[in-house]
Formats: C-alpha cells, structure tokens, sequence
C-alpha cells in the first residue's frame, strides 16, 4: 500500500541538513501534542520532519472507530510505502515514538536510511517480561533509543546490565514514557523534548559527518 504525499504532516526548518521520517505510537497519531512538540524542536535544530499516519490510524481519523493496530509486518510494508514516497534530496533518517520506533528499528537493510531514532521505546509490556528487543543484535543501522529513566515499557534499572551492538540508549532525567517528569525535579516535558531533539541532532550530525 502506498501513502500519498498529501498524507505527510511536513515540519519545514529553516536550513535543513536531513530528513526524519517520524511515526507515531499505538494510541495517538501523528498529529498528536507530544508529535508536534518534537516536530517543532526537531525543525529547530535543522531537521525536516515528514510525519504520517500508518493505516489503522488513518481508519481511526476518518470514521472515528478505534481498532488494534496492525501487526508488525504490516506496519513495515507501510512505513516502507511512506519512505518510497518521502520525494526528497535531504539524508533520510526514521524514527517514531514507541510503537513507531519499533517499527523504525526494524526496517530491513535494503532501505536507503542512515539511522533509526526510537522515542520511549516500549522494550517490554508494563508489568510483563516479555521483551521486544530480540533483532537488536542484528540491526542493519545504527538506533539510537531516547528513553524516560521512569518509562514503564523499560526503565533506566531494568536496562543498567544490558547492552547491544549498535544500539545507543540516551537516558532523560526522571522522565515517563511520554517524556514526563516529576513536578518536584524542577524540569518540564517541554524541556525533555528539546533535550531529545538536540540529542537527535548531533547523532545525525556524526552520521553525517562520518558518510562525507
């Protein structure tokens, strides 16, 4: 299934030096307050960000039903479907929160991308061990995963003894799965937003650097 443009949310930034595909998580789509938020930082740190919906989202939007989203396999072949049709010169990356960001990790090889980026990756269920993480150890690029030290999908103690090649875990004070804080740490959502995106920014930067 092939999206049309006309289905990309796209964050201009002033002089951008790549593009982010950004897909959204279970419950909430792409324009979703938390999608924004991060879409805005993310233009503010000079990367484009070409946000959609997958399919099921799209169902949701248009007649107001809600159903399970579609499995992974699915999900792919759609996040695949909006690569090919991002029309762009810009380095392209991926990205999504939680759900998305699975999604994003597991793209096969063969797909033109320099990087995946998870935001609040959901490693297992809340209360359950089932964990979500067993083709990390065979990633065909580098993820970079922005995780929330309280995130009830994987928390900053669960993970202190794990580590998998290609991976990079980028820890955000206090913060929940939604990037949220504690009143009492004195920080904001805003502010663990902005950190995610300027983390964002200079791991694209290496990248970049390191492909010229």
């Amino acid at each position: 299934m092939r999206l049309p443009l006309t289905e990309f949310i796209i964050d201009k930034a002033l002089a951008p030096k790549a593009c982010l595909l950004l897909s959204h998580g279970a419950g909430a789509g792409a324009n979703s307050e938390f999608m924004q938020q991060l879409a805005k930082q993310l233009t503010l740190n000079n990367i484009e960000v070409w946000r959609f919906n997958f399919t099921y989202m799209q169902r949701f939007i248009a007649s107001g039903k809600r159903s399970l989203p579609d499995k992974i396999p699915q999900l792919l072949q759609q996040f695949c479907a909006a690569i090919d049709c991002c029309d762009t010169s810009l380095p392209k990356f991926v990205a999504g929160k939680s759900m998305g960001g699975r999604v994003a990790s597991m793209l096969p090889a063969d797909i033109n991308i320099l990087a995946a980026f998870a935001f609040g990756y959901p490693f297992h269920p809340p209360k359950k061990q089932s964990w979500r993480t067993e083709h990390f150890n065979q990633l065909p690029r580098p993820l970079f995963i922005m995780q929330g030290e309280r995130d009830a999908f994987g928390n900053s103690d669960e993970l202190a003894d794990k580590q998998w090649p290609g991976v990079t875990l980028h820890w955000l004070n206090d913060g929940d799965h939604d990037f949220k804080p504690r009143v009492k740490t004195g920080l904001t959502q805003a502010e663990l937003i902005a950190q995610t995106a300027q983390f964002c920014s200079r791991m694209i930067d290496e990248i970049l650097l390191a492909v010229k």
